[in-house]
């Protein structure tokens, strides 16, 4: 599946994330039952929720997914989501899953997002924003000249 523009009534946007869970205590718990409720839970999150999964992937005690969903869902709603979800379903649906994770959860608490662009790397955006407008005061606020610190 690829991405789209979602048009909403105030907006239109294109966000994807790469989001990778880790099984509890990265337990080799993925196979290929695992991998059948996983994609039968992620459709039906598709038709409960704004959140598209254009890709799939599993390894031996993680996860990876390529999503799309719209700016009024926090990546933190969408990891939720994705994670209790999917660890329902997993529990119920393959039980020997359960046996092998003793503190009954399903994915470790923590996970990683990145950013996915449709149109360009981090340095192509970046060029294009400091490259607008004209020469003028407008011009002297990008990054190059800002002392930005989000640490």
């Amino acid at each position: 599946m690829e991405s789209r523009y979602i048009h909403k009534k105030h907006n239109v946007s294109v966000l994807m994330y790469h989001l990778v869970c880790s099984a509890k205590y990265r337990r080799v718990v993925m196979s290929k039952e695992v991998d059948e409720v996983m994609k039968e839970v992620c459709l039906d999150i598709e038709k409960r929720w704004e959140i598209v999964f254009l890709e799939v992937g599993l390894d031996r005690d993680h996860a990876h997914f390529l999503i799309q969903s719209v700016p009024m869902y926090s990546v933190t709603k969408i990891a939720r989501t994705v994670k209790s979800m999917i660890a329902r379903e997993v529990f119920e649906r393959v039980p020997e899953v359960k046996k092998k994770l003793w503190g009954g959860e399903f994915w470790g608490k923590g996970y990683f997002v990145n950013t996915v662009g449709q149109h360009g790397s981090e340095q192509v955006i970046a060029a294009y924003v400091a490259n607008q407008g004209g020469e003028g005061d407008y011009r002297e606020l990008h990054k190059g000249q800002l002392n930005l610190d989000f640490s």
